[in-house]
């Protein structure tokens, strides 16, 4: 099947007046068009900073969450405001939906570029009902009816469990996992190992429409450079990756299944380059989003906002062993 078979979209564009009074005002027509286009750039507002972004989030009625689970460092600029993910600047951010993993999940993005790169860095993004009309159906259909697990491992490498979980004691995070859903073991030496079991293919809360909405491609292990997963194979073993997935049945996930969901993303990305002080907002359940390479400094900051369990969303199922 041809990836590209659905046109790809342009992303609106709202020309706005600077200041969080412009986003309360015209509430109704941005949420609109998100609800509508799944995503909508606010050119004109000016945020130039953390303060600015939660202004204006809050001038549009968003619900800002706390992060859990981050498979990535970020900084907290302010109270639900944070940066946007430590990457390589050199290095794209495959397509994800944010938090696709969790039980609680974001239903909208709002992201403020507060500094805009000299050259590339756009936050792509790709509709996941296109996204799953142009996948193969035999590659969707085990997903479908099985789901996916995430395995993590936190040790020594990637985001420590006391970030990611935003505790030190070991008690919240039995308990955390205990209502999320999450299989876990403690190592003697203090490591976490998790598993989750999580629906691929869901239904959007306000419209029913099924999507792609899961991160089978971008956490699987071959994503990593390969010389850093050989050696993380070497010294830690198959079930000490940081990161990696699999079917929801427990088998591997192969090159071709990563590849064939990533030249389907690819061809549906669509974007806008970044001005000072633009503002973006996303639906995450219907947009994946990633992040082109880029040069010159870039500064994007993020609120997770309107959190939404999602009916069917978390599976039984995975031993963390």
């Amino acid at each position: 099947m041809t990836p590209a078979a659905d046109a790809v979209p342009v992303l609106r564009v709202l020309t706005a007046a600077p200041g969080p009074e412009w986003a309360a005002e015209h509430r109704a027509e941005v949420l609109a068009e998100v609800e509508d286009s799944g995503a909508v750039l606010l050119r004109g507002l000016g945020v130039a900073s953390a303060a600015g972004l939660a202004a204006v989030t809050a001038a549009l009625g968003i619900e800002p969450m706390a992060e859990r689970e981050g498979f990535a460092p970020r900084d907290r600029l302010g109270e639900g405001v944070h940066s946007a993910s430590h990457w390589p600047a050199d290095t794209p951010m495959c397509m994800h939906h944010e938090q696709s993993y969790a039980a609680e999940v974001p239903g909208l993005l709002v992201f403020g570029c507060l500094t805009a790169p000299r050259r590339g860095g756009r936050t792509m993004l790709a509709d996941s009902q296109q996204v799953l009309r142009a996948l193969p159906p035999e590659l969707v259909e085990p997903f479908r009816r099985d789901g996916w697990r995430l395995l993590r491992a936190y040790q020594d490498v990637g985001v420590p469990w006391t970030d990611a979980f935003g505790t030190d004691d070991r008690a919240a995070v039995d308990a955390y996992c205990a209502a999320e859903g999450i299989a876990h073991a403690w190592s003697g030496d203090g490591a976490l190992r998790t598993v989750q079991r999580r629906a691929a293919v869901v239904a959007h809360p306000h419209t029913g429409v099924p999507g792609w909405f899961n991160q089978i491609a971008f956490l699987n292990e071959l994503t990593m450079d390969p010389a850093v997963r050989e050696y993380l194979l070497h010294q830690y073993g198959p079930t000490g990756l940081p990161f990696t997935t699999a079917h929801g049945d427990g088998a591997p996930v192969g090159a071709g299944t990563v590849a064939a969901v990533n030249a389907v993303y690819d061809a549906a990305a669509f974007g806008e380059t970044w001005r000072d002080g633009d503002v973006l907002v996303v639906d995450n359940i219907r947009m994946a989003h990633s992040r082109e390479p880029y040069e010159g400094p870039r500064e994007v900051a993020v609120v997770l906002g309107d959190p939404v369990r999602l009916p069917g969303h978390v599976l039984p199922g995975g031993a963390a062993g």
